[in-house]
Order: structure tokens, then sequence, then C-alpha cells
């Protein structure tokens, strides 16, 4: 084996999976291709002690951390395949725009990955994403309270998302893009809680560089926002991990035990590529449960 164990992403549960294993004087290998999903994200919340601290800086903290250990070593690589070998996996990579690739050998593996996303009309959301408008409601509701806010999505979860937002305005608009995203029954339960529902499709969203200002329907009408909320669809990228045939739920998510091992013996998974909240400082916790188990596992096979 090259290392005990391969980590696969560098976000919170990846990094706190490493720092972990590496004070179990464990071998680790944190491969990243340095992609977060986060990247339009200025300031992260939520997470003790770094509260406002922007994800780069975040994660720039954690891999020097983790990089002063001496069994920990950091490739900027991105997974392609993950196989089983006699005894523990063979990690394929490759470095991003190169033919440059490295096999690396590894009793267990941890898939901390995170998610990819889509969002709703892109084209209008993206200048606003990260600013004006954010996807964690309970990470940046707070920075929000007393605002005329919007809720952007097309999905079936939105008045359940409008009810925590709800908490921080009292001038909240649900807007669906003409999507049938919200029931009768769905559209009586924003009406008691006085949260507008607007179902006409977006033509625009208004602003300047003190940010965002209005949405623009289709029928010319506008609605006054200074900021809100985007309901994504994301996407578990798990194509390398195929081989490996892991048990995933309806949404393509890694799901694991209480212990965050998956259905694959020696194979681990923590932070957003498994069913939960989606919050940082969960995310870390997951990757500290799997560190300990990992060691405790791998104690257990006489390694």
């Amino acid at each position: 084996m090259d290392v005990d164990v391969v980590v696969i992403g560098a976000g919170p549960a990846g990094l706190a999976a490493t720092l972990n294993l590496a004070r179990q004087q464990r071998t680790v290998a944190l491969v990243d291709s340095n992609r977060p999903r986060h990247a339009a994200t200025l300031r992260a919340h939520g997470f003790i002690t770094r509260d406002g601290i922007s994800p780069l800086e975040l994660r720039t903290l954690g891999r020097e951390e983790v990089l002063r250990y001496p069994t920990v070593t950091h490739e900027r690589m991105l997974v392609t395949q993950i196989a089983r070998v006699d005894d523990g996996f063979a990690v394929q990579a490759e470095q991003p725009g190169s033919r440059a690739e490295r096999e690396i050998r590894a009793s267990a593996v941890l898939i901390a990955t995170g998610l990819s996303e889509t969002l709703p009309l892109s084209q209008h959301v993206r200048p606003w994403y990260g600013t004006s408008l954010h996807s964690c409601m309970d990470c940046d509701g707070y920075d929000k309270r007393g605002q005329a806010l919007a809720l952007i999505g097309e999905t079936d979860d939105l008045v359940e998302r409008a009810s925590v937002i709800r908490r921080h305005t009292d001038d909240l608009a649900v807007f669906t893009n003409g999507a049938d995203a919200v029931s009768a029954a769905g559209e009586a339960r924003l009406a008691e809680h006085g949260v507008a529902l607007v179902r006409s499709p977006i033509a625009a969203i208004e602003g300047d560089r003190d940010g965002m200002q209005a949405i623009v329907l289709e029928d010319g009408s506008r609605s006054i926002r200074t900021g809100g909320f985007v309901r994504p669809w994301w996407h578990a990228q798990l194509d390398f991990a195929e081989p490996l045939s892991l048990q995933t739920d309806d949404d393509g998510l890694v799901l694991v035990d209480r212990s965050q091992r998956t259905s694959l013996e020696g194979v681990y998974a923590a932070g957003d590529i498994t069913p939960g909240f989606r919050q940082l400082a969960v995310a870390a916790g997951e990757g500290t449960i799997a560190a300990s188990v990992i060691n405790r596992d791998l104690i257990a096979l006489g390694l």
C-alpha cells in the first residue's frame, strides 16, 4: 500500500478527516481537484470560531494545518476511478488539463467530494449568487433579516424552505418561474404566513453595485427584492466510484451508517455527498467521525 487512506475532497469533511487521521499517525493522500461548489460564496457562517470566514480562506487554513503532519500528502488531481484490488483499493487520478496520471494504493478510501449544482435561471441568478442571493438558509438567513426577500426555485420543497426564511423577514415572496412547484395546499400554507407566491416566469433580476434591487417578471411587473435565496438542483458526481457499486438514495447520494461506512467494506463517505444537512460544521463532524471509525477498522484488520 502507498498509504493507509485516500481522502477524496478537501472541503470541511475531507480536511477534518485528514487532520484526525494524521493525529492517529495514519498515512493519508488527500486528493482534491480544487473545484468547490461554494466558489462564489464570500462568507461562510455557523462554523464555531470561524463565523464569517471566506470559504477559500477556510480551505487554505485547513490545508496548511493538515500538511504540517509528515504523514499527509496533498495531490491536486481529479479522481477518475476507484477499483478494488486484493488488499485494498487502487485510486486513479489525473491532473486537470494535463495527461499526467497517478495511481495510489490504499487500505481505505473516504469519499468527501461534495456536490455540484445547477442554478435555476442561471443567467439571471449567477451575477448575484454569493452576495445578494444564497442557497443555504441556515447559513445566511440571519444576515438577510428584515429585508424584502425572494425564494427562487422550481422544486417541491419550497414551502418548507420558505418557513425557515420567514423567521428572518416579514416580507417574503416565493418565485416558481412558471413551474408547477407549489400545490394548492402549499399555496394556502404560504398565505397563512403572509408569504406571496408568484408563479409567473422571471424575465430579469435588476440591481447595481450595491446589490440586487428587484425581480422583473415576463409581464413587465417588478417585485422589489433586495436579496434572498435560490434552491439549486444538486448533483452527486460519482462516476469515478461506479466500479464499487455503492448503495445510493433516489438523489444519488451515498448511503452510510452512523459511522460513515458505506455499503462496501473499506469505503467511507462524509459531507454533502451523503444525505443530511449541508453545513460546514456538519460536514466537519462527519469527517471527524469517519476518521475515528477508519482508524479503528484498520486496527481490527491488523493494520
